[in-house]
């Protein structure tokens, strides 16, 4: 055997001896088909940016707290959807994938589907969340959205409304024209937050197309000429835009608000914790759709194969109806469950003595009564969130 060969056979018998380079995340698996159980009890990063873990948390530590083979510990953090993609991009950049669950709303997953951020789960593994076969129709078309990567967890009907304290304001607007009228002779009352930062505020931009008769609520650039005259109309009479939904229910409570856009949650939870007077009121506007709403649960590329047998096991639970029934929560995501049959009758004690006391009975006859649109997708409500910033109230956006 010459030297030449003799160094480069130890060479490669020293590779070998090391083991194989490490894969994303570490020595873990990270592609390759998911195993019905981790091999061992893996911890969970789990990362919400929609507000989801108010609804879903109480589900998530039950089933951690029943399968310590499956799951040894769980931590949380939140951040912001605009932060979501640097956070993510830039440890899948780094090799090393810190993030294994994401709890998003539209926005995020959208954002993360065009940066190729997400596992594909489905339709390889769909067979291992059943649940997804007993989504509501609402819940089933919010799922059409996540196309392959997301699976839905919660869901509601959101909005648009309006609500406004009935002392203040005895005869609310009817119709959009109405409204227009009141903002014109009220100027500064009419508020509604920065449509990128807000649920209520991007319900009433998406919904506007629908209660105007805009030639295709689908597309804000060459089907929104009745909206975006609207907007500039209502402009004129709007003092500020508030940089967040709290912020316009806080202005409704000190009276510096006196119509705000709303949706089911939003007008339910804060009264029932007391940033909103019991007695406001809300209303809908003739040729009302109700424009949905979901969270979703997505896997970030990177994460190993153990961590998603376990995650794709945590899902699977989190869409039965008995663990659905806690989506109720405390009104924030009113109803909140996205799979049929879940009662409130279902849900934890101090859900339903809360809905009890600060719901609305109408809103079950207004879900049934109207119809349900899904959001913009991705690309045409990064346009419109954008013409709106450049053409209606970006330079009256608090900061």
């Amino acid at each position: 055997m010459s030297r030449k060969i003799a160094i480069a056979l130890a060479a490669v018998l020293a590779i070998a001896a090391c083991g194989a380079p490490d894969k994303p995340g570490g020595s873990a698996k990270t592609d390759g088909p998911v195993p019905d159980k981790p091999s061992k009890a893996v911890t969970l990063n789990i990362l919400d940016v929609a507000g989801d873990l108010q609804l879903t948390q109480g589900m998530i530590d039950e089933f951690v707290s029943k399968n310590k083979d499956q799951i040894a510990k769980v931590t949380y953090s939140k951040a912001t959807a605009p932060e979501l993609v640097g956070k993510v991009k830039a440890q899948q950049n780094a090799g090393r994938v810190d993030i294994d669950l994401v709890l998003t709303g539209v926005d995020g997953l959208a954002a993360g589907i065009d940066q190729s951020l997400w596992v594909p789960v489905l339709p390889t593994y769909a067979n291992r969340v059943p649940g997804m076969n007993d989504y509501l129709p609402g819940a089933a078309a919010m799922q059409k959205l996540a196309g392959n990567f997301g699976v839905t967890v919660t869901y509601y009907p959101s909005g648009p409304l309006i609500e406004y304290l009935p002392a203040k304001v005895p005869n609310p607007p009817k119709t959009a024209e109405d409204l227009l009228a009141y903002a014109k002779a009220n100027p500064g009352a009419v508020q509604y937050a920065r449509p990128a930062n807000s649920g209520p505020g991007r319900t009433f931009l998406m919904g506007l197309p629908y209660l105007l008769g805009d030639s295709n609520p689908k597309d804000p650039v060459n089907g929104w000429s009745k909206t975006w005259a609207y907007l500039t109309e209502l402009n004129k009479y709007v003092t500020l835009y508030p940089s967040s939904t709290s912020e316009t229910m806080k202005n409704l409570a000190n009276g510096s608000a006196k119509i705000i856009a709303s949706t089911t949650g939003w007008d339910i939870n804060p009264r029932v914790l007391g940033t909103v007077p019991k007695e406001a009121a809300v209303g809908t506007l003739k040729g009302f759709h109700w424009v949905t709403d979901a969270h979703y649960a997505v896997i970030p590329k990177g994460v190993d194969v153990d961590k998603q047998a376990a995650i794709l096991n945590l899902l699977k639970d989190m869409l039965t109806p008995q663990q659905q029934a806690k989506a109720y929560d405390k009104g924030y995501f009113y109803p909140g469950p996205a799979v049929k049959d879940v009662t409130l009758s279902m849900a934890p004690q101090e859900s339903q003595q809360a809905i009890g006391e600060y719901g609305r009975p109408e809103y079950d006859q207004l879900i049934a009564g109207n119809p349900l649109e899904v959001p913009l997708d991705a690309k045409a409500l990064v346009t419109a969130f954008d013409t709106w910033d450049r053409q209606i109230g970006g330079a009256k956006v608090k900061k």
